[in-house]
């Protein structure tokens, strides 16, 4: 089976890219870029005990996405435990709206985002009582 178990999210400035997951999930970085051989960072998403895969910040090697475009690629989901606070943030720290909050009739909040790089981000606040 092709499990998935690692992702990259391309950015164009990294330290921005690093503010932005950092403040808005907790993430912490470990900097791979000499063993990747180009500015790279490790992104540790959580717990080893919890559920999940860890990723990377990559240097963008082409133009950003462009606000508004199909999705071109996998969008990548993070559970959160408080949506509405996590979308504050996100929009606060330089986000904006994909796709605004809706619901999964009796699973969960869900919504997606462009973060601070152009890229789409789903957020996932589990709630059966959701409709």
């Amino acid at each position: 089976m092709g499990r998935l178990v690692h992702f990259e999210i391309h950015v164009e400035d990294m330290d921005r890219a690093k503010k932005f997951y950092g403040e808005v999930f907790g993430w912490k970085f470990e900097d791979w870029s000499e063993y990747a051989g180009m500015q790279y960072f490790g992104a540790v998403t959580g717990d080893n005990s919890v559920p999940g895969i860890d990723g990377a910040l990559i240097q963008r090697k082409g133009p950003a996405p462009e606000i508004g475009q199909p999705m071109n690629g996998f969008s990548c989901t993070m559970g959160v435990e408080d949506y509405d606070s996590t979308e504050k943030r996100i929009l606060e720290l330089g986000g904006k709206v994909a796709l605004p909050k809706y619901a999964l009739p009796g699973m969960a909040w869900q919504g997606y985002y462009n973060d601070t790089e152009g890229n789409i981000i789903g957020i996932h606040q589990a709630d059966e009582n959701a409709k």
